[in-house]
């Protein structure tokens, strides 16, 4: 089992009609109701010869980006896996549920 801070998680969600694939050091539940942090976003290496756009179009977009607040109805999938691999964007197809979510809080 890898160490707390080895790990990876592959998050998947939908974001205006479109699938996002990115893998993240770090997933917790946000402080504001309803969303989801992910932080350290992590994509390929520098080094390779094959450069896949579908990733360098989302590096571009998650470029100087601490931590992201994702919606959690948003939410698709969530893994543990052992490595990263491509984050990729692709169009949403079919009927994509919406992961359940509790009413807010009370607040007293």
């Amino acid at each position: 089992m890898a160490k707390k801070d080895d790990r990876i998680f592959k998050v998947i969600f939908v974001n205006q009609d479109q699938v996002f694939e990115l893998y993240a050091k770090h997933v917790y539940q946000s402080d504001m109701w309803g969303f989801l942090e992910i932080e350290e976003l992590v994509f390929g290496n520098r080094s390779e010869l094959v450069i896949d756009p579908g990733e360098e179009k989302l590096k571009t977009e998650f470029s100087g980006v601490k931590r992201s607040y994702i919606p959690s109805h948003a939410i698709v999938r969530i893994d543990e896996v052992e490595s990263e691999g491509v984050a990729k964007v692709s169009e949403a197809k079919g009927t994509i549920a919406a992961f359940p979510i509790s009413p807010a809080p009370q607040k007293n």
